[in-house]
């Protein structure tokens, strides 16, 4: 696996490649788990040579003591990407990527102000600086991100479309633990106890699917949810909402619905923010 950590350096390498192979890419902020090693695999079905980065993006982080400390392990994540076999590692310092004066940004629209975005202002912004940074320098023929992030992927499929990225978007359903929990870099930050509380994310994703699948109105199962999470004294509920996935819009009965229905959910256990979601078809 071959290692870069300049722009100028990887765009020599990039310019003395044949242009029939496909490149297909991974972004990732490193502290890699085997939802990472999942996105490498699937990559690999479609490109002839992939791609991964890993950079932290300090822009978006609306919080500056989660950047501190989010997980950083270099060396385990190097190995991992070549036991998955990744072709190209792209690493680059804060310096490297955000090296000039000129800090343009996207408006990612309305679409990224609810859920994720009401809870971390500027966070897609940040989010989708770095990807069409990245697009820019790695040049891929396709890129893959996770579907636990899926409010993400829905953002960076609008953005290719609407600034004419010649990339095609797949997103990778997600990994998840023997227990059901999805796999997340922040997991290592959880105890014991707290593991077995973020069991409850999953858990009531199903149980709001299960509910969905009787018939039953929104408004009742997003309540059951929320009374469900009262019964846990470290579990401190965001948001536990119903979204039309591919809009990306909040919805509040069946009939707003097309053919999916998406619950999304995040919540702090403990001093851990985690994320996670369940599409089902309508």
């Amino acid at each position: 696996m071959k290692v870069f950590s300049s722009i100028e350096t990887y765009s020599r390498w990039w310019m003395a490649q044949p242009k029939n192979q496909t490149l297909g890419f991974v972004p990732t902020m490193g502290a890699l788990h085997q939802g990472h090693v999942s996105l490498i695999k699937e990559s690999k079905k479609h490109s002839d040579l992939t791609v991964a980065s890993i950079f932290v993006n300090p822009t978006q982080f609306n919080d500056p003591n989660d950047l501190l400390k989010y997980p950083r392990t270099p060396e385990e994540d190097i190995e991992a990407l070549k036991e998955a076999g990744c072709d190209i590692l792209f690493m680059p310092s804060s310096e490297e990527v955000y090296n000039n004066r000129y800090n343009v940004s996207i408006d990612p629209g309305p679409s990224a102000e609810i859920l994720e975005g009401s809870f971390r202002p500027g966070h897609f912004k940040g989010v989708l600086q770095i990807v069409s940074k990245l697009f820019n320098i790695i040049r891929p023929d396709i890129a893959l991100f996770g579907k636990k992030d899926l409010q993400q992927l829905q953002l960076i499929k609008k953005m290719v479309l609407s600034l004419n990225y010649h990339i095609d978007i797949i997103g990778v359903n997600t990994v998840r633990e023997k227990t059901g929990l999805a796999m997340s870099s922040r997991n290592v930050r959880l105890d014991s106890n707290e593991r077995d509380e973020a069991l409850q994310l999953y858990k009531n994703l199903k149980i709001a699917s299960q509910m969905w699948e009787k018939g039953e109105e929104l408004a009742k199962i997003k309540s059951a949810v929320k009374e469900n999470f009262g019964n846990f004294g470290s579990l401190k509920l965001e948001y536990f909402e119903a979204v039309e996935p591919e809009a990306f819009e909040i919805v509040n009965s069946r009939e707003d619905l097309k053919s999916q229905v998406a619950f999304c959910v995040a919540a702090y256990v403990g001093d851990v923010r985690l994320i996670d979601n369940i599409v089902i078809d309508n």
